[in-house]
C-alpha cells in the first residue's frame, strides 16, 4: 500500500494544468455555474482573502497562457526571426508544453511603434531580417473542445499580451507623457467623465495603435488586427448557444496593453450585442500579473463606468507596477481631490491582489533582484502559495527558474533552464559545421492579408469602425521632475 501524503494538499480544480496538466481537467472540475463570479462580475468580493480555490486555478491558468508569450519568442539577436514567434498559431501550445487547454490560437497580434521604446522592440542583427520594424507582441485563441466550454460555463474568447522580464529598465522610458485618448468616431456609451480628460501613457498607445507603411507586419496597427479578429469571432459565436466571455490577460508592459485594449473594446461598443429580442453585453476581464499604471484618474473612472473589470496580482517587492507615477499616484492623500485636474498623474485600475515574495520559504532571498520579483513565474508561484506557504506547492517548483535563480540552491535547479537546444544551433554532418537551420516554412512569420488590411482601411474611411486615437497633446506633458514634490510612492 502506498504511503500517505496527508500534508500534500489535493490538487484544486483547474491547476493540474498547464504546463503540468497530461490529462484533460477531471470532470468535476467544473466552475461553469460561476463564472461570472470568477470573471470579476462583483469586483471579487469575498473571493481574495482568502483566496478562492477556483478562482486560485483561473489566475494560474491565464498566467500560464501569458507565460507562453515567453517561452515561444525568439529573443537571440543572432537569429534571422528574432522579434517573431517561433512557431506557428497551429503548434504554438504544444511546442511550449501547454497541453489540453481547449483552446485553439486564431490570430497573432504584431505591434510596431512611432516613438522610442527602448527594451520592447527585439531586432536581428542579420541583413535578412524578418521585419525590423515589427515584433510579434502576443495571440488571440478562443475555447474550442466541447469539454473545456463545459467546464468553464461559456466560450472564452482570450487575447494574451507579450510583456518583458527585464525589470525597470523598460519601465523608465515609460513614464515621460500623458496623452488623450479619443475614440473615433465616437464611443459606444455616454460618459459621465468628460471623454478629453481620459489620458493614457504615450508608449503605450503608440505600441498598440501605430501603423508603419514600411513593414508588412505593421500597414494596419496592433488595434486594428485586434479588432477586427475580435469582431469576427464575437459576430461568428454570438448566436452560439453559448454564452461568450472576452477575457484579456498580460505580464509587465503585456498587462498596461491588456488594459488599453480592454478599454478599447469596451469603449468602441462591439461586444454589444443584439440577438433576437435580447441586447447583451460580453462580459470583459483582465488579468493583470504586475501590471504598470497605464493612464491617469478619469481613464480609470472611465473604466469602471463601461464596465471592465481587472484583477491586478502585484508583489510588493516588485517596483514595475509603481510606475508610472513614482512621485504621483492615486496612493498621495494630499493629492486626492485633485487627480481630476493633474493630468500628469497616473491611477491604477481593477482589485488589487497582493502577493509577497518574502513569505515563501523556497525563494532565496539574498538572490533577489529587481528581475526575479517581477518574474511571471515567480508571481504564479506566490499564486499557487497565497494563503498556505506552510503547505506543499502544487505548482511544480523547477518552474520558478525558468529564467531566472530565485530558488534555494537546495532544490538543485539550474538557473535560467529555459532554452532551445544548442541555442538553436545544429550540426550538419555533410557540412561539418554548426549554424541555425532555415525555420520550417510554417513557422516563418505570416502578415496579415491584404484582404483584412483593406477591409480596416474602409471601415475606418467610412466612419464604421471605432478605434483610439490621440487627442491634441498641448498642456498634456508630464511636469518635469524637477518640478514635482518628493511624496513616497
Amino acid at each position: 500500500m502506498a504511503a500517505k501524503t496527508d500534508d500534500k494538499p489535493p490538487t484544486p480544480p483547474g491547476v493540474e494544468g498547464t504546463h503540468n496538466r497530461l490529462e484533460p481537467p477531471a470532470a468535476g472540475a467544473q466552475i461553469g455555474k460561476r463564472w461570472r463570479e470568477l470573471q470579476g462580475a462583483n469586483d471579487w468580493k469575498g473571493l481574495l482573502n482568502p483566496l478562492d480555490e477556483d478562482l486560485r486555478a483561473e489566475i494560474i491558468r491565464y498566467g500560464e497562457f501569458a507565460e507562453v508569450t515567453y517561452d515561444a519568442f525568439d529573443f537571440d539577436k543572432h537569429s534571422q526571426y528574432c522579434g517573431s514567434c517561433k512557431y506557428s498559431k497551429k503548434n504554438l501550445f504544444k511546442e511550449v508544453e501547454l497541453h489540453n487547454t481547449g483552446y485553439i490560437v486564431t490570430r497573432y497580434i504584431y505591434a510596431t511603434a512611432n516613438v522610442e521604446v527602448p527594451y520592447i522592440l527585439r531586432k536581428s542583427e542579420r541583413e535578412d531580417a524578418w521585419s525590423s520594424k515589427s515584433n510579434w507582441m502576443g495571440y488571440v485563441a478562443v475555447s474550442t473542445d466541447p469539454e473545456e466550454i463545459k467546464r468553464l460555463g461559456r466560450r472564452d474568447i482570450m487575447v494574451v499580451w507579450r510583456g518583458t522580464q527585464t525589470g525597470l529598465e523598460w519601465a523608465a522610458n515609460f513614464a515621460d507623457k500623458l496623452i488623450p485618448a479619443v475614440l473615433m468616431p465616437h464611443a459606444a456609451k455616454p460618459a459621465h467623465v468628460p471623454l478629453t480628460k481620459v489620458k493614457v501613457e504615450a508608449g503605450f498607445f503608440s505600441l498598440y495603435t501605430s501603423a508603419n507603411p514600411d513593414s508588412k507586419f505593421n500597414q494596419i496597427s496592433a488595434q486594428d488586427q485586434l479588432q477586427m479578429e475580435m469582431r469576427g469571432l464575437v459576430d461568428k459565436y454570438k448566436n452560439e448557444p453559448e454564452e461568450l466571455s472576452i477575457t484579456i490577460c498580460g505580464h509587465s508592459l503585456g498587462s498596461a496593453l491588456a488594459t488599453l485594449s480592454a478599454y478599447d473594446f469596451a469603449e468602441s461598443g462591439f461586444n454589444k450585442l443584439s440577438v433576437g429580442d435580447k441586447n447583451l453585453a460580453v462580459p470583459i476581464t483582465v488579468f493583470s500579473f504586475a501590471g504598470p499604471r497605464v493612464g491617469n484618474s478619469a481613464f480609470k473612472k472611465r473604466i469602471e463606468e463601461i464596465g471592465v473589470k481587472v484583477l491586478r496580482m502585484v508583489n510588493v517587492n516588485d517596483k514595475v507596477p509603481r510606475v508610472p507615477g513614482v512621485l504621483v499616484n492615486e496612493n498621495v492623500p494630499s493629492l486626492e481631490n485633485l487627480l481630476d485636474n493633474l493630468p500628469w498623474t497616473y491611477s491604477h485600475v481593477g482589485v488589487k491582489l497582493e502577493l509577497n515574495d518574502k513569505h515563501s520559504k523556497h525563494l532565496n532571498q539574498e538572490k533577489s533582484a529587481s528581475w526575479t520579483t517581477h518574474n511571471l513565474e515567480v508571481y504564479l508561484h506566490l499564486v499557487d502559495g497565497y494563503g498556505r506557504y506552510d503547505k506543499l506547492p502544487i505548482r511544480d517548483l523547477v518552474l520558478v527558474n525558468k529564467r531566472c535563480g530565485f530558488l534555494k540552491d537546495d532544490k538543485f535547479v539550474p538557473e535560467e533552464w529555459w532554452q532551445l537546444k544548442n541555442k538553436g544551433l545544429q550540426y550538419f554532418p555533410d557540412q561539418r559545421r554548426w549554424y541555425q537551420p532555415p525555420r520550417a516554412l510554417e513557422d516563418v512569420p505570416v502578415p496579415p492579408k491584404q484582404e483584412t488590411i483593406d477591409k480596416v482601411n474602409f471601415l475606418k474611411s467610412n466612419g464604421q469602425m471605432n478605434v483610439l486615437t490621440a487627442g491634441h497633446e498641448a498642456d498634456d506633458k508630464t511636469a518635469p521632475i524637477t518640478d514635482l514634490p518628493k511624496v513616497a510612492a
